[in-house]
């Protein structure tokens, strides 16, 4: 594809954003919808368009070369990703639910379920390539030097009883006499073939060898002919891909080769554009500043020489905070600019805390004092303004441009002139004001001594005024030491661990195509794993990938992952730090204990841990068993380990964590019913219920974790049977049946002998599944979170009830005043 494919890609998203943009910023505010589910539906159908133009900016963003159409596109795109989790915040909170099924909004709009699919954008790990790269040297020479590295485990890990011992000896021995009964069988009935041919020198005569040939190989070919026959009617169905589709074809290899070409010149170009910036910068600083500098001055001398003809005294110069002289510069007359400031003050005076009565009054009433009209409105968005922004910028710089001349998409030396002027004016300004100030004071002395005296009062006043009372900041526990020294400690402590290299896409699972029928019928559906990576995503992947995201959008401090063992959630924990370049702390309970003892110890452990995850972020701090650490009751055997150690001081250390900290506690528990509900929920805001895969997600873990281990999918294996056979197993059982049956001699047997289901049922009988009976449990667990309450409140109706009555009461209230 060549640039201005990429062009048209990000022209057309602009359009649809335009149109979204219409749609949320109306010229008169939208009455709120009494009807939840319409409101909802408003919702979605905002979420999935703004998740198209998310695709398309992403893809125009990897790949335009343009350094300067790159910046306004990267501004564009942190905007609609911001919106996308508003948008999904705000659904959670309509719903009352962490998943959504949009099927009748995919059915309107002609999309499929890939096409809602959260894309990874590209950009978290490739602009942050050489601080990753440096920060893994680091890591890998500390690893190296603390020898911390896993080491394979020798063959005997552990003592063997002696009924265990002579059991291995048994089967070591019961093969061998095997194998030597084998041999001796073989011997005998070759012995019997040679003495038959012996006796019976006639019987293998031509004619019978012949015919007994042909009906083979007549076999053989007719066997291929049905076998060719069935495959091409297969793909003429569309129920097969052919052959050569199968291999990636040539023109695929090009595409993804001119892709990785495109990235070096963008790096080749941005380089060189950073180069001309500090040029045309420090050129116009020469060249224009002077004159800038003295234009101002003049203008100044002329709004004091106005302002005292029009009012007969000299004004008060602006603040700094106020915006300097560039108020001045605003097109208005000195009296209006006097006015401004003066009223200014008068409403800086005027704020002060309101009483009681006055809060009670003004509660149920607008902005105008007039009553809210009953309703549900959407939320105010810390986006929107930076999209309307961006828009505009597309309009009016790059819409209608005409790139006929700028074939090699370099940067455009006019635009950098344009955009650092306004940086320089800005810096000259200040200079400008701390003289003019200067100047106008003494102006004022000369024309009148007593209200200069008055005026170096009130700036004494002014100054004395900042130096306020400090915020007592932590005690830095580690002020003398180093980074490295730290990570060095925490590495030792095997507190900072290594990344598993797995990403998002490899956490396999199946859209759920009835979620919306069950919900129409009062039945809440299982997510499916797809639901699953899309919520992480979401929550995690996006926020933790960018700071301008993370600083804006709804703050995540704490997440949970619940689901029973081998749904693959230390998996996930892995995928979030891999595709965010983030930093992996273990603070589970098993791997804390023994560590740091005794309060004081436990202080210096979690305040290394969030210290050094803030300054290398972004970070995500993994508690395994998160449950054990809000324990009803702690079991005997654990009791030693402390597991409850860190249930104060946690929620203690996350309340410090800010906007600006893209650090995320990820905690991960099997039997979530053992822990005390209102101390966990009190932790983790988000809790994400993970469920045995249904029959979708199960179907294309078979075809691609036997793909992937190097099994071939054939006529021979029927997926569909296995996928039903399977029904409560994990992707964790999959993943130990599949690299029991797939050695290296049963792959080299495929091609004659190929898979079979039936190879797999034996596995998976020895294993035991998850049964409906524990996810019902886990299910209801789950309805005793927060948000599940409201769930069940919003389905039985009880909480519009509740809404009525408080309207109500409001106002009996109001009529009795």
């Amino acid at each position: 594809m060549s640039q201005s494919t990429y062009n048209k890609l990000w022209a057309d998203a602009q359009v649809e954003l335009s149109s979204l943009l219409t749609q949320e910023l109306p010229a008169q505010p939208p009455r709120p919808e009494r009807d939840r589910v319409v409101f909802f539906q408003r919702l979605a159908t905002l979420y999935v368009r703004y998740i198209q133009i998310f695709r398309q900016l992403e893809e125009a963003y990897d790949q335009v070369v343009h350094p300067q159409k790159r910046h306004v596109i990267r501004v564009i795109l942190d905007g609609v990703i911001g919106r996308v989790l508003e948008l999904k915040n705000e659904m959670v909170e309509k719903e009352f639910s962490e998943y959504h099924y949009m099927d009748d909004v995919l059915q309107d709009l002609k999309l499929t379920p890939a096409d809602i699919e959260i894309p990874i954008p590209r950009y978290f790990i490739s602009e942050r390539s050489n601080e990753l790269q440096q920060r893994t040297m680091m890591l890998t020479s500390i690893f190296k030097m603390m020898e911390v590295t896993e080491s394979p485990k020798p063959v005997l890990a552990r003592d063997l009883n002696r009924e265990e011992a002579i059991k291995i000896i048994q089967v070591a021995e019961r093969a061998r006499q095997g194998r030597l009964r084998a041999k001796l069988i073989g011997e005998i009935h070759r012995d019997m073939d040679r003495q038959w041919r012996a006796k019976n020198p006639e019987a293998a005569d031509t004619e019978s060898a012949v015919v007994c040939i042909q009906k083979v190989w007549r076999g053989y070919i007719q066997r291929k002919k049905t076998k060719r026959a069935r495959d091409e009617e297969m793909i003429f169905l569309g129920m097969a891909m052919e052959p050569k589709h199968q291999q990636p074809c040539p023109a695929a290899t090009t595409a993804q080769a001119t892709k990785a070409r495109t990235r070096t010149k963008q790096e080749e170009h941005e380089e060189d554009f950073q180069r001309s910036i500090v040029t045309i910068t420090n050129k116009l600083r020469d060249v224009e500043g002077p004159d800038m500098s003295e234009t101002m001055k003049d203008q100044i001398r002329q709004w004091f020489v106005e302002c005292h003809d029009a009012t007969g005294s000299f004004p008060d110069y602006p603040d700094e905070e106020d915006g300097g002289s560039a108020l001045i510069f605003a097109e208005k007359t000195p009296q209006q600019l006097m006015e401004e400031i003066a009223a200014k003050e008068e409403e800086d005076a005027n704020n002060k805390p309101k009483g009681k009565e006055e809060k009670k009054e003004k509660k149920g009433k607008g902005k105008d004092g007039e009553e809210e009209e009953a309703g549900l409105k959407m939320l105010p968005s810390a986006f929107l303004s930076d999209l309307e922004v961006g828009n505009k910028t597309f309009v009016d710089v790059w819409q209608n441009r005409s790139e006929s001349r700028n074939f090699s998409q370099r940067h455009e030396a006019e635009l950098i002139k344009e955009e650092k002027r306004k940086e320089i004016e800005a810096e000259i300004r200040v200079q400008v004001d701390e003289l003019m100030r200067q100047e106008l004071t003494n102006w004022k002395l000369a024309v009148d001594k007593d209200k200069g005296g008055k005026t170096k009062a009130i700036a004494k006043k002014k100054k004395g005024s900042k130096s306020g009372k400090r915020k007592k900041k932590d005690k830095d526990l580690t002020a003398d030491r180093t980074l490295e020294s730290l990570c060095q400690e925490l590495v030792e402590q095997g507190l900072l661990k290594q990344t598993n290299n797995v990403k998002l896409q490899d956490y396999l699972g199946d859209y759920s195509y009835l979620g919306t029928t069950l919900r129409q019928n009062d039945i809440e559906p299982m997510p499916s794993l797809s639901d699953v990576r899309q919520v992480l995503s979401l929550y995690a992947v996006l926020p933790l990938g960018s700071q301008i995201i993370h600083e804006k959008a709804p703050l995540i401090k704490a997440i949970l992952l619940a689901g029973p063992a081998g749904v693959g959630k230390k998996m996930l924990v892995h995928t979030i730090c891999q595709e965010t370049g983030a930093n992996l702390f273990d603070l589970s309970p098993l791997n804390t204990a023994g560590k740091y003892p005794g309060k004081s110890g436990l202080a210096m452990m979690l305040h290394m841990v969030f210290k050094v995850a803030r300054l290398m972020q972004p970070s995500v701090i993994w508690i395994g068993d998160a449950e054990k650490m809000f324990y009803k009751k702690v079991p005997k055997e654990e009791k030693e380990l402390d597991p409850k150690r860190l249930k104060k001081d946690l929620p203690k250390v996350l309340k410090l964590i800010k906007g600006e900290d893209r650090v995320l506690v990820v905690g991960t528990a099997e039997d979530p019913l053992s822990a005390d509900i209102k101390s966990l929920c009190k932790v983790y805001s988000k809790i994400i219920l993970i469920p045995r895969p249904d029959y979708g997600s199960r179907y294309v873990m078979w075809k691609q974790l036997i793909k992937k281990n190097g099994g071939e999918v054939t006529e021979a294996l029927d997926l569909s049977s296995l996928a039903k056979i399977s029904d409560g197993y994990t992707p964790g059982h999959m993943v130990q049946v599949i690299h029991g049956i797939l050695t290296e001699r049963r792959i080299l047997q495929q091609a004659k002998r190929p898979l079979t289901a039936a190879e797999f049922v034996a596995p998976l009988a020895k294993i035991e599944p998850v049964f409906q009976d524990e996810e019902e449990a886990l299910k209801n667990w789950y309805a005793k979170t927060p948000l599940g309450k409201k769930r069940i409140k919003a389905a039985t109706g009880k909480e519009e009830e509740e809404a009525t009555v408080k309207g109500k009461d409001a106002k009996k209230k109001k009529g009795k005043k």
